[in-house]
């Protein structure tokens, strides 16, 4: 955002130079990129002064030029040769001495003047024209002053040059109330503590009811304040020079002296206003509404839009003529014609601003300002400040009452504010009626103060300032965070609350944990094609999200699972020769549920080729499923995640593999991918996965961590072997065991399983049992009645034979 020192000037006392203007609103967090100096005219006449000719006398060898002395302030004149015809004795003249660069009119080249010989004549310096100073377009003659300013005087100083400074404000998004030259003021106001001039508008005055307009607001929500007037008679033409320049400064077109006004109290006041010829408004009616879904409307830039139901217009008795806060219409718009115009001051709500000017990808000084929240009681002075500044420059009469449709005033922000969290954020106690007196100077005011603290009223136009934290920013910034001595130990504070369980700590440790497990991370497309999905749809949640605009059938739908993607970039690795792969990846899922859209985060893993490579001692072992059931324990062990059941995976996508379920509801699923599947990505090895419920799975991890003494008495090992149907899994045993000891059982572990024709198509279990007594040592009696009841459980639940 660019500010004209010049201009802010006007508005606040300043004595400052821009520089040092430029460290005050640095150090109030209006952070200064650049300051640029702009010249009224190019080389600001540098080296150019005022000087008396002395004598003029015909060159001996020139019939067109004379040879002059020029008195210019340097303790001898100066001897100029100068071609001029007007030239005489005893003239104030603009010289240009030696060394000073000119930019003539019109010329592309500038010239530097340099000490020579003109037809064997010293001539030190130039005695100059209009033109060759760059002030105009007449060689007829050089420059006769009539003035009594000594000689050597600065040409600037004679023209009363003042030079004009651009200061270019990185204005971040927070700091709506910022974007004028009044915003950066009411800032300045505050640090320096001198009062701001804001034009007058007592001079505004009704002189007709020739033009009435009827306004109607039909809808509140997004337009809460709506204020107009007509002005008619008016001339529409180029505008005055100051007005351009004014704008130029600040890299504003000029367009014409209504439009330039209505861009002037923009930057000026930060209210964007739009001008609409009021030939345009059929039925002298101005209606704010909406317009059905699929309207088309052609806007400034020639355009022709399709308006959403929720885009926001400003319509006449028949048809919409602008698109409120964002852009006006090619129809209504002020052009050379226009005699009497309808100027619209309004405050629009942010969020439908914001929603419209994203819709139609449009970005303009009104929407910009519109969008982060603009201050709902500026519009009627700003309308009064405009409808002046046109008369001033185009003429006219104000020829209807001033009409301000606000059903319902907006409120000031209530904050309550504690002194002993001010003390503590700014790590300063600073006296409490400096505090007030910051605070006032932002016009925020104090009610109901007392010894702990007071209640904040914040003017509604800072939309920033509606927590006690942020009350607080604005003492320090006022306060100056240079003037905050560091302690002897330095701490932070702050008032908000964290989450017990957070999110990126948590998916930092599993990357940790997995990076130094031999795993690299991979980073996928959200991207996809839609056909592999279709193949497993019945196992996938919802319904497939369709890219409406794609660039390519490979990138036509959001992805429904993590496989595919992933496959892909074990594919795009094993054609690289890379076939020994550890990889992992955080992501998302998309899907629509009930005609609602759905975003699950997952965690997934893929495993292929060796694990271990081939050395002189030992052999290269491929990849098995346990080695990647390693790797998930893992995951679960480091988040705590305990009472874990298994179940059977889904046969579509798993050749053969395992759930973990947690409270009946999947927590991950682990196995070797089907191949057909595999092929589907162009991978034609195995390749082993595992998918974990991310979102589920931290919400079940709990930061506390539980310690317990080591057992002061020893635990008993005894084994089982158990003969039992083909049907029954180790997780089924595992639970039994556990449901029928619990107070005595400490593990239950498998350590062979065997199956042969002998058994009659069974299967034999070798299982341990750990057995430990926290109070006691285990007897012999107590363990082999233990024992006695998990071969009876064993027997009743799975007919069990127990080998002895």
């Amino acid at each position: 955002m660019k500010i004209s020192y010049k201009w802010l000037k006007e508005l606040i006392d300043i004595t400052e130079s821009p520089e040092e203007i430029g460290k005050l609103l640095t150090a109030t967090g209006l952070e200064v990129e650049g300051i640029e100096e702009v010249e009224t005219i190019k080389g600001g006449l540098r080296g150019v002064v005022i000087g008396e000719v002395l004598t003029c006398e015909k060159h001996p060898d020139a019939d067109r030029l004379s040879v002059t002395t020029v008195e210019v302030g340097q303790p001898d004149p100066l001897a100029i040769v100068c071609g001029a015809p007007n030239v005489a004795a005893g003239q104030k003249v603009l010289v240009a001495t030696v060394g000073t660069t000119l930019y003539p009119t019109g010329s592309e080249q500038p010239l530097v003047m340099k000490k020579s010989k003109i037809r064997g004549s010293v001539s030190e310096g130039m005695i100059c024209a209009e033109d060759e100073l760059g002030l105009g377009t007449s060689h007829a003659g050089i420059l006769v002053l009539d003035t009594d300013l000594p000689n050597g005087t600065p040409a600037a100083d004679y023209f009363r040059m003042e030079s004009e400074y651009v200061i270019e404000i990185g204005l971040t998004p927070n700091r709506a109330d910022a974007a004028s030259h009044f915003g950066v003021a009411r800032d300045l106001k505050a640090v320096l503590g001198r009062d701001i001039k804001l034009p007058g508008v007592e001079r505004f005055k009704v002189d007709n009811q020739d033009l009435p307009v009827e306004i109607i607001v039909e809808n509140t929500e997004a337009c809460p304040r709506y204020c107009g007037v007509t002005l008619s008679g008016l001339t529409v033409k180029d505008s005055p020079d100051w007005l351009k320049a004014r704008l130029e400064a600040i890299g504003v077109r000029p367009i014409n002296n209504v439009v330039d006004v209505t861009n002037y109290v923009l930057h000026e006041l930060g209210q964007p206003l739009h001008a609409f010829d009021h030939a345009q408004i059929s039925g002298s009616r101005v209606v704010v509404k909406t317009m059905p879904t699929g309207t088309t409307f052609v806007t400034l830039d020639e355009q022709e839009r399709k308006l959403a139901d929720y885009d926001l217009m400003i319509c006449n008795a028949s048809d919409p003529m602008c698109i409120a806060g964002v852009f006006g219409g090619i129809r209504s718009g002020v052009t050379g014609g226009t005699t009497s115009i309808f100027l619209e001051s309004a405050y629009f709500s942010p969020a439908w601003v914001r929603r419209t000017a994203q819709n139609h990808g449009l970005k303009t000084d009104a929407s910009f300002r519109f969008e982060r929240g603009t201050d709902p009681n500026m519009p009627m002075y700003a309308l009064k400040r405009a409808i002046l500044l046109i008369q001033e420059v185009a003429g006219g009469q104000v020829s209807s009452e001033v009409m301000d449709v606000y059903p319902q005033p907006v409120s000031s922000f209530q904050v309550p504010v504690r002194y002993r969290n001010v003390d503590r954020l700014i790590g300063k106690v600073l006296d409490r009626d400096l505090i007030k007196n910051i605070l006032q100077s932002l016009d925020i005011r104090l009610e109901e103060v007392h010894e702990g603290g007071f209640t904040a009223i914040v003017p509604p136009y800072r939309v920033d300032v509606q927590r006690e934290a942020d009350v607080i920013e604005e003492i320090l910034r006022i306060y100056g965070f240079d003037n905050v001595e560091l302690s002897e130990s330095l701490r932070s504070d702050y008032l908000s609350d964290f989450p017990v369980n957070d999110p990126d700590k948590l998916r930092l440790r599993i990357t940790e944990l997995l990076a130094a497990s031999g795993f690299n991370e991979i980073i996928n497309n959200s991207l996809t094609k839609p056909g592999p999905q279709q193949s497993i749809g019945e196992s996938l949640l919802g319904e497939s999200v369709p890219i409406l605009n794609y660039l390519s059938e490979d990138l036509s739908a959001m992805r429904q699972t993590m496989l595919f993607t992933g496959l892909e970039a074990v594919a795009y690795n094993l054609n690289r020769r890379q076939r020994d792969l550890r990889l992992f990846e955080f992501g998302k899922t998309y899907h629509k549920v009930n005609a609602k859209y759905v975003e699950k985060g997952h965690l997934v893993l893929f495993v292929t080729g060796d694990v271990q490579v081939e050395t002189w001692f030992e052999k290269a072992r491929e990849v098995q499923f346990h080695d990647l059931a390693g790797a998930v324990g893992k995951v679960l062990a480091a988040l705590r995640v305990k009472n874990i059941e298994t179940a059977e995976a889904d046969g579509a996508i798993f050749q053969q593999g395992i759930t973990y379920t947690l409270n009946r509801k999947p927590l991950a699923t682990l196995g070797l991918i089907r191949p057909q599947l595999a092929k589907k990505a162009d991978v034609k090895v195995p390749v082993l996965y595992a998918d974990f419920d991310w979102d589920y799975l931290l919400r079940q991890y709990s930061p506390v961590v539980g310690y317990q003494e080591v057992a002061r008495f020893p635990e008993v090992r005894r084994d089982l072997s158990l003969v039992l149907d083909r049907s029954v899994s180790f997780d089924q045993l595992k639970q039994l065991a556990y449901k029928t000891e619990r107070q005595l059982l400490r593990d239950v572990n498998v350590f062979d399983v065997y199956e042969g024709e002998n058994l009659g198509g069974k299967k034999a279990y070798a299982l341990s049992f750990i057995l430990q007594d926290y109070q006691q040592t285990l007897t012999d009696k107590v363990i082999d009645k233990t024992m006695q009841r998990l071969m009876l459980s064993f027997e009743k639940e799975f007919g069990a034979v127990i080998r002895k």
